[in-house]
């Protein structure tokens, strides 16, 4: 015999998931009629409940989840440091899911964790969501959701973010101040609303100074680092070639580095490279990488804070807050002027 969960229940009585839940629930939000529907229909199908997954929703797990697109860039690694202290004092477990950049793949870690595995969840978007139908479930279940860094827009929660617009204008005026005339900027892919302010930062930067953005010099890398890295040498070949760069993801800085090395680029006498980054290898690079640096620590702290905030007081719906921290330009020598 098929086994009868709160997803077939759900779907005979054309109900949302959570709604059948709080209805077996006994919850004083659901109306008697829709009781009693459902009380009969899991009667007659013989259903039942997971003692599992509903005592841990009784319970609590004691445990929080962290999404993140990758983990090679340090900034998650920095993040994920300022979670684990708060967590910690809280008295909390932490899982870590990582997707990788895709978008199926985040959507089945979320809905792998409907069932009560964790209490909240601190996530950053993958470059390739636009589609947010798995988190609304999370928020239909009750499980509350903080985003930092890449944030979703349009899921009313707190967001934890770094001045991406000002951050993106200082960087464009620090290469115009150095000298450079024809600036290309380097993203992924333009979905995420932080590329998005970063990009109008840079924008902005250029008409101020009465310098024309040239649509050639916005490049479209991928995650695929063979794509970029070729990307990055056609736009360094060209007779159009750029004596600034300003790379809004660590990985393109350093693509960058690659390339300048294989074409003989001198940095910065032929080029100025400035970018998103907190490497702590940056200082290092040859020549030094002049960056904007995101207060990453405290970014996943503020997260970890928010969201035990909203555990405390799980009735309430979370209230939709942007929470601002500043970056900081550290100039080093990848931008010095002759």
């Amino acid at each position: 015999m098929d086994h009868v969960n709160l997803k077939r229940l759900a779907k005979e009585l054309k109900l949302a998931v959570s709604t059948v839940s709080r209805a077996l629930s006994d919850s004083h939000d659901i109306s008697i009629e829709t009781k009693r529907k459902v009380i009969n229909l899991a009667k007659e199908l013989n259903y039942q409940p997971n003692p599992f997954a509903r005592s841990l929703r009784k319970r609590s797990s004691k445990t929080i989840a962290i999404i993140l697109p990758e983990i090679a860039n340090n900034y998650f690694s920095l993040a994920i440091n300022g979670i684990e202290e708060v967590a910690q004092e809280n008295d909390y477990h932490v899982l870590i899911y990582l997707t990788h950049e895709n978008h199926a793949k985040e959507a089945s870690i979320i809905r792998h964790l409907l069932n009560g595995r964790v209490d909240g969840v601190i996530m950053s978007l993958s470059i390739e969501t636009e589609d947010i139908t798995h988190l609304q479930e999370l928020q239909e279940n009750n499980i509350p959701i903080v985003f930092f860094d890449r944030i979703c827009d349009s899921i009313d929660t707190v967001k934890i973010t770094t001045n991406d617009y000002e951050s993106g204008y200082l960087a464009t005026s620090h290469l115009i101040s150095k000298g450079c005339k024809s600036i290309a900027y380097l993203t992924f892919s333009g979905n995420l609303s932080i590329e998005q302010q970063r990009m109008k930062g840079y924008q902005d930067a250029l008409i101020r100074k009465n310098l024309v953005p040239d649509d050639q010099h916005i490049v479209r890398c991928s995650t695929n680092t063979k794509e970029s890295h070729t990307k990055i040498k056609i736009l360094f070949s060209g007779d159009n070639r750029p004596d600034g760069i300003f790379a809004s993801v660590e990985l393109l800085a350093i693509l960058c580095y690659e390339v300048c090395a294989e074409m003989k680029i001198n940095i910065p006498n032929d080029i100025k490279i400035i970018g998103f980054s907190n490497l702590r290898t940056a200082s290092l690079l040859n020549p030094a990488l002049t960056t904007i640096t995101q207060p990453a620590f405290d970014m996943g702290k503020e997260a970890a804070k928010a969201l035990f905030e909203a555990l405390k007081k799980p009735q309430i719906p979370m209230e939709n807050k942007n929470i601002v921290l500043k970056s900081t330009l550290i100039e080093r020598v990848s931008t010095s002027k002759l």
